[in-house]
């Protein structure tokens, strides 16, 4: 079983910055898809951003386009979500997640573990 963990959470005051980070277990982390999520309270689970095995391609959701940015780095098996001019509707706990198929689709169900997030609150 792979094993998840997020960390760098915080609260920043609008149009700050955060840079999250995960870490995962296994020998084949460099074949994993990896993915961030986020769900606030009252709304369900949101799609962030995904990145394939290699980091070559990744994926965005509409509003983080542009204003944050995901990254791996698979010598320390770990994930990166750089985030930039954070506004008070980012505010939400944030999971990474794990497609140990490779995949990094936009889709909850394709992946297969998940972290225990981390709380990121942004004031106005």
């Amino acid at each position: 079983q792979v094993q998840v963990v997020e960390s760098g959470g915080g609260l920043v005051q609008a149009g700050g910055s955060l840079t999250l980070s995960c870490s995962a277990s296994g020998r084949t982390f460099n074949l994993y898809g990896m993915a961030w999520f986020r769900q606030a309270p009252g709304k369900e689970r949101e799609f962030v951003a995904a990145i394939s095995w290699s980091g070559g391609v990744t994926n965005y959701a509409d509003s983080a386009k542009g204003r944050f940015t995901i990254s791996r780095d698979n010598a320390k098996k770990a994930v990166y979500l750089q985030m930039h001019s954070l506004e008070p509707e980012d505010t939400a706990t944030y999971y990474c997640a794990v497609d140990q198929d490779g995949g990094y689709g936009r889709w909850h169900e394709e992946y297969d573990y998940w972290g225990q997030g981390t709380q990121v609150t942004v004031s106005s």
